[in-house]
């Protein structure tokens, strides 16, 4: 297959799965629907579809463990991977503020269905996993193959609309802007890592950082 051919096929297949990841977001203004979850899976599996059609690599791959050292050692990358504990830990102190705990109780029901709070194994593996396939997804495929197409801070932008839309739950509307914009503002430093390192497996760190210290934070102090 000639270079130009692999292009033009990798470029289609970003902007369906684009589009899908989209579509499939925005199915959250009916909420009986309940398919804003598949996107997380849709831009997983187009990430691999867009890399091995693209031939990409291991070295030029945005999902690469042989430079997590070396990426880490990048500049600001390290402030950048663990300022997401301090996002975490923060947001839930100024919501204590603003909503008692009422804020925490709406995160908890709006992660029951995905985490068993009750096994901690389980609930640490369930605080990677999520974490690493959204990563791969929202950074990894959508903004790294997607600013082949469109401007980076375009792609940056929608993907930390969706990635926070796709964790809407019914509930108070001031709690529920709360936690989207917080989740936004997550979404916008995952993408800062991503974009200085090329890597989402960095990005995937910070991200699991944020979890288990929201959660680590909620349990002891709350």
């Amino acid at each position: 297959m000639s270079t130009s051919i692999k292009t033009d096929k990798s470029k289609t297949f970003t902007m369906v799965g684009m589009g899908i990841m989209i579509l499939l977001v925005l199915t959250k203004i009916v909420p009986t629907l309940q398919l804003a979850d598949y996107s997380m899976f849709v831009g997983l599996a187009f990430f691999f579809i867009v890399e091995s059609v693209a031939k990409t690599p291991d070295d030029e791959s945005d999902l690469r463990f042989k430079t997590i050292f070396t990426d880490l050692k990048k500049p600001g990358v390290l402030f950048w991977t663990l300022l997401p504990i301090a996002s975490a830990i923060g947001s839930i102190v100024l919501s204590n503020v603003l909503f008692g705990d009422q804020y925490v109780s709406h995160v908890l029901e709006r992660t029951s269905d995905i985490f068993t709070f009750d096994q901690i194994f389980f609930l640490i593996l369930q605080l990677i996993f999520p974490a690493f396939a959204e990563e791969i997804a929202f950074r990894g495929f959508f903004i790294g193959k997607g600013m082949k197409l469109f401007p980076y801070w375009l792609c940056v932008v929608v993907s930390s609309a969706i990635f926070a839309l796709a964790h809407l739950a019914a509930g108070n509307i001031g709690i529920l802007v709360f936690d989207i914009v917080g989740i936004f503002i997550d979404g916008l430093i995952y993408a800062t890592i991503f974009k200085k390192t090329g890597n989402c497996v960095i990005s995937t760190i910070a991200h699991i950082l944020c979890n288990v210290s929201g959660f680590t934070f909620v349990f002891l102090f709350m």
